[in-house]
């Protein structure tokens, strides 16, 4: 019933997307529908001469209950159903229009954490407006326990009992002090925006944006010997604001916005105790958070038609400034420890920021379609270079500074592309794009990306289209800084892989038919991207990808149809490395395969009035790790491994055109295999203290029942906010 907006995991279903290794994939599950009460509302007498659509009004408004069978984090990721138990289910939209006012609302989910809702009117032409609220919950663990305690955002402690030892078995207190602490945060957007028509062709807006984020992440705090899993408190908000005038005249606009987003943290560091027996004042460490910042930015756009050479120009040139001046933490939180004093108080950060577009567009040659853009984005950053002193872990002066490095880079892109229709069933088309990247302080200095690409899109028969997209890139490089990287510690034959030189090709080809004569429709896809790192002597040298996706829809009947759809991707990567800070000795083959396979039924007017929905899903992922060393046998790290499963069993049952009575039923089983966690818990390894994250392993049901209550005539809009 909810069919204004799909959820995350509708969108990878259709997608064919397939859960990765270790946790990542489809999001959350299809949250269905509820009850929903009202009264209808007699339009048939309204009239609005100037609307610009039908006076009237309408809205589909739902009430129900969703019942969650455990406890999740994968379900409840997004979706706000991590806990066992019942939730209303509120959901709804509409539309008003009369006397030159027109109004759109929605709201979902108003009974779960991932609510929403959103509103919009105005009067065309003259003045508009809008209002919007939504939550989005993160679940990211839920097997998690501690020992820290929060005392505050910004200090974690022991608890009274603890007693310190140098390893993980031997500390005393260590099971009776665990209690369980999710890895998980909210956050919160509120935003209001207006627009007014103060002349013909002039247009003044402001918007406006609040988002407050808060929760607890994990997070690695270390000492000299040993390290510990933080579940890090944290709370922070950002505020925007942007405010724009527009002037449009017949053949082009002109448009000048201010924008301004700060970020506020709730302070500039946080604090925690160490569990383990540390050096004379270093039982307390420190960490700074992310400072507090400011982005403002100053931007002048325009465009302009010829329609005579049938022709559009666009350009912008925006300018702005990142600062923050967040007062520096001590060197150390140990009194035992002697250092000289800051060099300065904060770090007084400047990024200047310049962005340059254009774009011109004509279709003056016959059959064709010619775009050519330009970009030029530079980052320049002033804040300035200071040595600081070198504390290692609150435990002692290492006699050594160290210098903050203000990264800057030069970003310019060239895009020319072109579509020529040869045939009515048959259009060429052909891009090439050239990127430039200039950088400071990194091993590459500069940087050049050509990538050229062609495609063809024939529809031979009816119903029958075939669409090939083939290309290559080359990425070059000036030269390879062995000094730069020689100066952070690095072994000098290693090159990163976002800095090598790198040859990619790749090609796509998609074929659908749907004849008009068979009530059959198919869709074919296919992938191939193969990545050559031909000048790295460490690092990744080969990647690969090969992509395969088909799906079939069958309409058996007037009242029945069925679907099947399958995908499977396979990655595959090499690296090498050095185990003695030289040549290559060591090689790491890297292959991914994912695999999903579904289909779906829809029976309507199985009995009158009533509707049947049976759909079902499998993924599974398979990571593997070959690990190669010279002179020794071959030694893989065990599979990573995914297995989602989803069945869904809906009902509904019209009992008249208002009203809808709905019975949705959904079992999803998520499992994972993860070496880094299996069987890791906050004893197993001898130097860290971890949280004890488990695998995933969850089998839920989800079951909702409601009706929709629908009023209003056809002259209402059925758009969405």
């Amino acid at each position: 019933m909810k069919r204004y907006r799909r959820t995350a995991a509708e969108r990878s279903r259709r997608s064919l997307s397939v859960p990765r290794v270790a946790g990542a994939g489809l999001l959350g599950v299809l949250l269905a529908p509820g009850v929903a009460l009202s009264q209808a509302v007699d339009t048939s007498e309204w009239k609005c001469e100037f609307c610009p659509f039908e006076v009237g009004a309408r809205a589909d408004l739902d009430v129900g209950a969703t019942t969650v069978s455990d406890d999740t984090a994968w379900i409840g990721d997004a979706t706000g159903l991590d806990e066992e138990g019942v939730y209303a289910d509120i959901d709804g939209y509409g539309s008003y229009a009369a006397d030159n006012h027109r109004l759109r609302w929605a709201v979902e989910d108003l009974g779960f954490d991932s609510r929403a809702a959103a509103l919009d009117g105005g009067n065309p032409g003259v003045y508009d407006y809008s209002l919007g609220y939504r939550e989005l919950p993160r679940r990211r663990y839920i097997t998690t326990r501690t020992v820290f305690v929060e005392e505050s955002v910004n200090s974690l402690a022991l608890p009274a009992s603890w007693v310190r030892a140098p390893t993980t078995p031997a500390l005393p207190t260590l099971g009776s002090s665990l209690v369980s602490r999710d890895i998980a945060s909210d956050r919160s957007v509120f935003d209001v925006g207006a627009g007014w028509y103060a002349l013909d062709g002039l247009r003044l807006s402001g918007d406006y944006r609040r988002q407050e984020h808060d929760g607890v992440k994990l997070y690695a705090g270390s000492s000299f010997t040993n390290a510990s899993q933080l579940p890090l408190p944290f709370d922070y908000v950002t505020d925007e604001v942007e405010l724009g005038v527009r002037y449009a005249v017949d053949r082009g606009h002109i448009a000048l916005g201010w924008y301004l987003s700060d970020f506020g943290n709730s302070g500039n560091g946080v604090a925690w105790e160490s569990p383990f027996l540390t050096a004379p004042g270093a039982e307390i460490s420190q960490l700074a958070r992310a400072p507090d910042s400011r982005f403002q930015q100053l931007k002048l756009s325009g465009g302009l038609a010829f329609p005579e050479q049938q022709t559009w120009v666009s350009a912008s040139l925006a300018t702005g400034r990142i600062e923050h001046e967040e007062a520096f933490l001590p060197y150390t939180t140990n009194p035992n420890v002697a250092t000289r004093p800051l060099p300065t108080a904060d770090l007084d950060g400047d990024v200047d920021t310049t962005n340059i577009a254009l774009a011109v567009t004509t279709t003056a040659l016959p059959k064709s379609r010619l775009r050519l853009s330009y970009r030029y984005d530079e980052r320049d950053n002033a804040t300035p270079q200071v040595a600081y002193s070198r504390v290692v872990v609150d435990t002692f002066a290492s006699g050594e500074t160290e210098t903050n490095i203000p990264y800057s880079f030069e970003r310019a892109t060239l895009k020319a592309t072109g579509d020529y229709d040869l045939l009515d069933s048959l259009r060429l088309s052909a891009g090439f794009e050239r990127r430039e990247l200039d950088r400071d302080f990194q091993e590459v200095a500069e940087q050049t990306e050509d990538t050229g690409w062609g495609r063809v899109r024939w529809r031979p028969l009816e119903g029958l289209e075939l669409d090939a997209r083939g290309g290559t890139s080359r990425r070059d490089i000036d030269r390879y800084d062995e000094s730069v990287a020689a100066s952070f510690g690095q072994n000098p034959l290693l090159r990163k892989y976002n800095l090598a030189y790198r040859y990619r090709e790749f090609g796509e080809l998609t074929v659908n038919w749907s004849p008009s004569a068979v009530p059959v429709s198919l869709g074919l896809s296919a992938l191939v991207t193969d990545d050559s790192y031909t000048r790295s002597v460490l690092g990744l040298t080969a990647g690969e990808e090969i992509m395969y996706a088909a799906d079939v829809g069958w309409t058996l009947s007037e009242t029945a149809s069925l679907y099947l759809t399958m995908g499977i991707d396979e990655i595959e990567s090499t690296q090498a490395g050095s185990a003695t800070f030289s040549a290559p000795d060591w090689r790491a083959e890297h292959e991914d395969s994912f695999t999903s396979f579904g289909g779906g039924l829809r029976l309507d007017d199985v009995v009158e009035g009533i509707d049947v929905a049976v759909d079902y899903l499998r993924s599974n992922g398979t990571g593997e790790i070959e690990f190669l060393q010279t002179g020794q046998a071959e030694s893989p790290f065990p599979d990573l491994a995914t297995t989602l499963e989803y069945l869904r069993l809906a009902v509904d049952y019209r009992q008249s055109a208002a009203w809808t009575i709905a019975a949705d039923l959904r079992w999803q089983r998520f499992e994972t295999d993860d070496w880094a966690l299996s069987g890791v818990g906050p004893a197993t390894i001898p130097v860290v203290l971890s949280l004890g994250a488990r695998p995933y392993d969850e089998d839920t049901y989800i079951l909702t029942v409601g009706v929709r209550y629908r009023f209003g005539g056809p002259g209402g809009s059925s758009e969405q906010p």
